[in-house]
């Protein structure tokens, strides 16, 4: 009895040595499994090109827009073009009521004829009085010829006023009155129309002439872009309402001084687009990539290779099975591949994805935690409290 009850107690302790086993190969098994299942990816240096591009978003302008105004107060009498008219230089646009401009023009004219009648008489009649006194007389006149001369000068300028004319060539954008209402410049910049010519495409004027032939972009410029754009850089331009429609355009200025919005620091940028596509307006919104930067047959690497910490780039290099990590010069850089100036050659093999060897034994030591913490108790609290239960 003592012998089979030995028997039973040692064929206990063998089956709970092979679980204890089982559990801890159990435990290193997805590790060892996993790190063998998990290489590194690589790929060869190779000669290509890389183009390196600052993005922006910006607004679609005419490069010419005038806000053409009356430079007088009135009753509009007739506007002469339609919104869509392309007009010329100098070309009638609209008018205002003229008949009083008129009335004073004649008053004015009028006024002048009599001065210098008067004059004429008092100049033919120099025996009649003496010479001092004839001086004196012909003087007075010759002045009162002048301020009538300068009055219907005032006058014209008054009647010229009424008529406003295109200050430049371009396409009417806006009429912003109608034939009967009162309108008139404060500014009173011009005698027969005023013009506001600028690269906006707001619509202050009485009629806005815009130039639909020649577009520009304006866009803003992040502050750590800025040193890297400038004046004659290509660009492409993409607009938000033709989305399918790529349009060149070159870099035609950068700001000096900087616009501040938010705590956020930009710089006003100018692009000419080379082509006028069907269907862009002004004032339609825009996203802008610049080249700032571009590299032809030279050595190149997925940007996802490279390594970058402060001023110091690197890349890991499979080598007779091992992980080299190599020291190098960066060139152009774009999105997704960077051009290698300096540290590599032609066909060294690039890793792109690999686990590390701390990573690893991380993995390992958590494996083997699993591994003990699979028996309740432990090893040394599992066993003797086993045994002695099974004793009892």
């Amino acid at each position: 009895m003592t012998r089979r009850r030995t028997w039973i107690i040692n064929g206990g302790l063998v089956l709970l040595l092979v679980g204890a086993g089982y559990g801890i190969y159990a435990g290193f098994a997805p590790a060892a499994e996993e790190a063998s299942s998990t290489q590194a990816r690589t790929t060869p240096v190779s000669l290509g090109n890389v183009t390196e591009t600052v993005s922006a978003s910006g607004t679609v302008a005419s490069s010419y827009t005038a806000n053409a105004d009356f430079s007088t107060s009135g009753k509009v009498a007739t506007i002469k073009v339609a919104v869509g008219d392309v007009v010329k230089k100098g070309q009638k646009l609209a008018t205002l009521d003229a008949t009083e401009a008129n009335a004073q023009l004649k008053v004015a004219q009028s006024n002048l004829d009599v001065a210098e009648e008067n004059l004429d008489n008092a100049e033919s009649s120099s025996s009649s009085s003496a010479q001092g006194g004839q001086t004196e007389s012909t003087t007075s006149l010759q002045s009162k010829v002048d301020q009538a001369e300068l009055s219907l000068e005032q006058a014209q300028e008054a009647v010229d006023a009424t008529v406003l004319t295109a200050p430049g060539d371009g396409t009417v954008t806006a009429i912003n009155g109608a034939v009967g209402q009162q309108t008139g410049s404060s500014s009173g910049s011009a005698a027969s129309g005023s013009s506001d010519t600028s690269s906006s495409s707001s619509s202050s004027g009485f009629i806005v002439l815009t130039n639909m032939s020649s577009m520009v972009v304006t866009t803003s410029v992040a502050e750590v872009d800025v040193s890297k754009v400038r004046a004659g850089q290509s660009a492409t331009v993409t607009v938000n309402a033709l989305p399918d429609t790529e349009i060149k355009a070159t870099v035609a200025s950068v700001d000096l001084t900087p616009t501040t919005s938010n705590s956020v620091t930009s710089y006003g940028a100018s692009l000419t687009l080379n082509d006028v596509a069907q269907g862009l307006r002004p004032g339609q919104s825009a996203s802008v990539v610049i080249t700032i930067a571009e590299a032809s047959n030279v050595l190149t690497v997925p940007a996802a290779a490279v390594q970058t910490t402060g001023t110091t780039s690197t890349v890991t290099v499979q080598q007779n099975g091992q992980q080299v990590k190599k020291r190098v010069e960066l060139g152009v850089q774009g999105e997704s591949t960077v051009e290698i100036k300096s540290g590599l050659s032609q066909g060294d093999q690039v890793v792109l994805t690999a686990t590390s060897t701390q990573s690893t034994s991380s993995n390992t030591a958590g494996n083997r935690s699993g591994g003990q913490g699979g028996f309740p108790g432990g090893g040394s609290g599992g066993f003797p409290g086993g045994g002695a239960g099974g004793g009892q």
